[in-house]
């Protein structure tokens, strides 16, 4: 019989390590454009559709505020976001994107491309993997029960 608690009878042991190597493949190509992985994830949330309150990103991201915060204002220190308060609602803050935010998309089109390729799939492996990740995210995102 198979030990439940061997290392390579766990499901969160290839997701954990996976992650890990995939962001330090990551790190190179964003360097380049001054960006930790972390921050790369949140330029992606806001080139998709900004301004965001600081509430969606953490919410899309699966980040607390207490992550989420320093990050950005990382991100405003480096002149690519703009954190204003809403005029509606105090209490949100609004995170909108510099002329430099969006220029830096230009530079950063060539990321996906540029790791699909080190990995070594074929597109529609990519795409497999990709839809399991994703129902899997949901699953373990919906609340227990």
């Amino acid at each position: 019989m198979t030990d439940p608690l061997r290392l390579d009878q766990q499901l969160c042991f290839p997701l954990y390590a996976a992650s890990n190597l995939l962001t330090r493949r990551y790190r190179p190509l964003l360097e380049a454009l001054g960006l930790t992985y972390p921050q790369y994830l949140v330029m992606l949330v806001l080139w998709e559709d900004a301004p965001r309150t600081v509430g969606e990103l953490g919410r899309l991201l699966y980040l607390d505020s207490g992550t989420l915060t320093p990050l950005l204002k990382r991100l405003a220190a480096q002149g690519l976001i703009a954190r204003q308060r809403a005029e509606e609602d105090e209490r949100r803050v609004m995170i909108s994107l510099t002329k430099a935010g969006w220029a830096l998309k230009q530079r950063a089109v060539s990321v996906p491309e540029a790791m699909l390729c080190q990995l070594s799939m074929t597109p529609a492996e990519f795409t497999t993997l990709r839809a399991q990740l994703q129902a899997l995210l949901a699953t373990l995102a919906a609340p227990p029960g």
